[in-house]
C-alpha cells in the first residue's frame, strides 16, 4: 500500500526506511523541491550526515543543480564513493553518482579543489558599501568616492589600490584608501581580479557546486563568498534556470541577532530569495540545529519540514509556531529520536512521516573525530 501511495505521488528519492519497518522504504517527491525546505536537528541527530543523503539523492534522481554553502568541509567529498557506496546494492546509484559534475571550491584551492574567489566589481554597490562598512549618508564623501572607482578597485592588483587612491587629490579617496588599509582588505585572499571567480563558476551551472566556506584567514571573508553568490542567483533570476541554494548551519547566515553590515545584507539577500525567489526557480534549502536563530521571515516561507533529535523547547516551540501543517504529536516525538532518526512533512512527502535515514554512498567530509584508545587498556 505504501509503495503505491509513492509511486502516485512520483517519490522517488529514497532516503531510508519508515522507522518501525526496515524493509519499507521512506520517499521524497523530487518536484516539490520547488519550494523552500527547511531542515534541522540538534547537534549529534545525524543532521549533517542525512542531509548528505538526501543531496546524493538529488544528484542521482534529477537534474537540479546545487550550490552548497558549507562552513564546517562537511560536503567536500560529495563525490567521492565511501566503502559502501563502492560495495553498495545499488551499484547504479554509484555509477550515476559517479557521473555528475560536482565542483568544489575551497579557500587557496586546497587539497587539489579549486580556489574559492570572488570578483569585486561583481558585487552590487550596496554590498561593495557592505565590505567596506560603508554608510550612503554617514560616509557620503567615501561612498560617493567608491561610485566613481569601482569599475578599476576590483581589476587591479591589490598592491596598486591604495596608491591609486593616495595619488588622488579628493580627501574623500585618500580617506577611502584609509578604510581600505585599515580593513586590511587587500590581504584577503579570496580576491580574484582576472583568475576565475566562483560566479563564473556557477554560471555553468554544474550539478553540485560545493563552497568550503571554512578556512579563510579573515572572519568576514565567507559572507562575501555568500554575497557574491546571492548576489549573482538574484541578479540573473529572469533567466529562470532553476537552482537549490543549500545552507548548511543555516543560523551562521540567517540569524537576526547578527546586525554588522555584511552580516545584514546576506541575511537580507537571503529573505528577498525565500519572500521573492520561487517563482524565479531559486529554491531555498536551510540546515541549522538552532531553528530560534534562524530570522522568521525565511523560516515562514518554507513549505517542507525535516526534523531530526530536538530537545530545546524553544526550537520545538518556535517550529509549532512556524508549522502550523506539522502534526504536533509526531514532532514531540523528535526529542526521543536517535540518531539517524527524522520526521518529514509538507509538500516533497505524501503523508507526514518518520523515517530511519540510509547510509550514505560518500564520504562525509566533517566526521567526529573519535576519542583515541589504548588498545592494551592499559592505564598511562
Amino acid at each position: 500500500m505504501i509503495d503505491l501511495v509513492y509511486a502516485s505521488a512520483d517519490a522517488t528519492l529514497n532516503v531510508g526506511s519508515i522507522l518501525g519497518a526496515d524493509n519499507v522504504s521512506a520517499r521524497l517527491i523530487p518536484k516539490r523541491f520547488n519550494r523552500h525546505t527547511f531542515w534541522c536537528g540538534q547537534s549529534g541527530s545525524g543532521k549533517t550526515y542525512a542531509l548528505g543523503v538526501l543531496i546524493e539523492q538529488l544528484l542521482i534522481r534529477t537534474r537540479l543543480p546545487m550550490v552548497i554553502f558549507d562552513p564546517n568541509a562537511d560536503f567536500v567529498r560529495i563525490g567521492d564513493l565511501s566503502t559502501h557506496g563502492e560495495a553498495a546494492e545499488s551499484a547504479e546509484e554509484a555509477a550515476l553518482l559517479q557521473s555528475r559534475d560536482i565542483r568544489v571550491l575551497r579557500p587557496d584551492g586546497t587539497d587539489g579543489a579549486d580556489p574559492l574567489l570572488v570578483r569585486f566589481t561583481e558585487l552590487s554597490m550596496p554590498s561593495k558599501a557592505a565590505v567596506l562598512r560603508l554608510d550612503p549618508l554617514t560616509d557620503r564623501a567615501e561612498y560617493n568616492e567608491l561610485l566613481h572607482f569601482e569599475r578599476t578597485i576590483g581589476s587591479r592588483t591589490p598592491e596598486d589600490i591604495i596608491p591609486k587612491l593616495l595619488q588622488s587629490e579628493s580627501a574623500a579617496a585618500r580617506a577611502l584608501a584609509a578604510r581600505i588599509e585599515n580593513l586590511r582588505l587587500i590581504d584577503w585572499e579570496l580576491w580574484a581580479g582576472d583568475r576565475v571567480s566562483v560566479t563564473d563558476v556557477i554560471r555553468e551551472r554544474p550539478d553540485a557546486t560545493v563552497l568550503d566556506l571554512g578556512g579563510f584567514n579573515h572572519p568576514d571573508e565567507y559572507l562575501v563568498v555568500a554575497l557574491s553568490v546571492l548576489d549573482e542567483l538574484w541578479e540573473r533570476r529572469e533567466e529562470r534556470k532553476p537552482i537549490l541554494i543549500v545552507i548548511d548551519e543555516a543560523h551562521n547566515l540567517c540569524s537576526p541577532e547578527h546586525n554588522e553590515p555584511l552580516d545584514v545584507a546576506v541575511r537580507e539577500r537571503i529573505t528577498q530569495i525565500a519572500a521573492e525567489g520561487r517563482k524565479f526557480g531559486l529554491w531555498l534549502l536551510l540546515s541549522t540545529q538552532r531553528p530560534s536563530k534562524v530570522a522568521s521571515g525565511i523560516l515562514s516561507q518554507c513549505d517542507n519540514v525535516a526534523v531530526m533529535r530536538m530537545s530545546s523547547p524553544a526550537d520545538l516551540g518556535e517550529l509549532a509556531v512556524r508549522f502550523g501543517f506539522v502534526p504536533a504529536d509526531m514532532l514531540a516525538r523528535t526529542t526521543g529520536f536517535r540518531q539517524g532518526e527524522a520526521f518529514f512533512a509538507g509538500g516533497f512527502v505524501p503523508a507526514p512521516t518518520l523515517a530511519t535515514m540510509r547510509t550514505r554512498l560518500t564520504v562525509e567530509g566533517g566526521a567526529d573525530v573519535r576519542v583515541p584508545l589504548r588498545a592494551d587498556g592499559a592505564r598511562p
